[in-house]
């Protein structure tokens, strides 16, 4: 009960905090490495990653799949054209890597705020970002100074904004804190400077992610 407590608060605070209507939603799957996956032989684990990438392309030919990019050292992320997580899941079980259990699937309703999620042609370049998953930590010790915390938080990620560096930027409508992508290379930093990561509400995740230029509509 407390942790739904918590859940439904944090999502008002969110909502409280957003100036703007955001209209257009997505899914958010995160393909986190599962490190309890089976061994299997070099062929076909081969095999798996094959029809990993060609079930990618059907899925982008069918509007489904908007966004598609690993993270350096493993895993990646999807970001579907739907703001159900359960159609979402029903698109992604056709994937023989997820069907096999080689990933532990995550799947968030997710609202851009800076940038968003645009299919790319096959022949684009691929680059580089920095990629921020923020996740949140909302105890019984900081639930009373969260409110303040968020909208620290918010200004902070707005200076970051107002400096250029931002490919894309959203939250997690379900409470599970949100993402920052930004251009190149990124000193950790500048992302520990956040009050609300000092604080210990906000825990940010930091990685590279190599994706088709133009994917986040930048």
């Amino acid at each position: 009960m407390l942790k739904k407590f918590y859940s439904l608060l944090l999502c008002t605070l969110l909502a409280l905090g957003s100036t703007t209507a955001w209209a257009q939603q997505y899914s958010y799957v995160f393909l986190n490495t599962n490190p309890d996956k089976e061994e299997l032989p070099k062929n076909e684990v081969d095999s798996l990653q094959k029809y990993h990438l060609e079930n990618i392309q059907k899925l982008a030919s069918e509007d489904k799949l908007l966004v598609a990019g690993p993270f350096e050292g493993g895993g990646g992320i999807f970001i579907m054209n739907t703001n159900s997580t359960k159609e979402a899941k029903k698109w992604i079980a056709t994937d023989p890597a997820i069907a096999a259990n080689r990933y532990r699937i995550e799947v968030l309703p997710w609202t851009p705020r800076v940038g968003g999620a645009c299919q790319i042609d096959s022949n684009a370049e691929f680059v580089t970002y920095t990629f921020v998953r923020y996740n949140t930590l909302i105890t019984k010790f900081n639930v009373q100074q969260a409110p303040i915390l968020f909208k620290q938080h918010d200004d902070y990620i707005d200076q970051i904004v107002a400096a250029g560096n931002v490919v894309s930027e959203g939250v997690f409508s379900n409470s599970d804190g949100g993402v920052l992508i930004l251009n190149g290379e990124v000193e950790p930093q500048v992302i520990m400077n956040d009050p609300s990561v000092q604080n210990g509400i906000i825990v940010p995740e930091i990685k590279k992610i190599w994706v088709g230029k133009g994917s986040f509509c930048e």
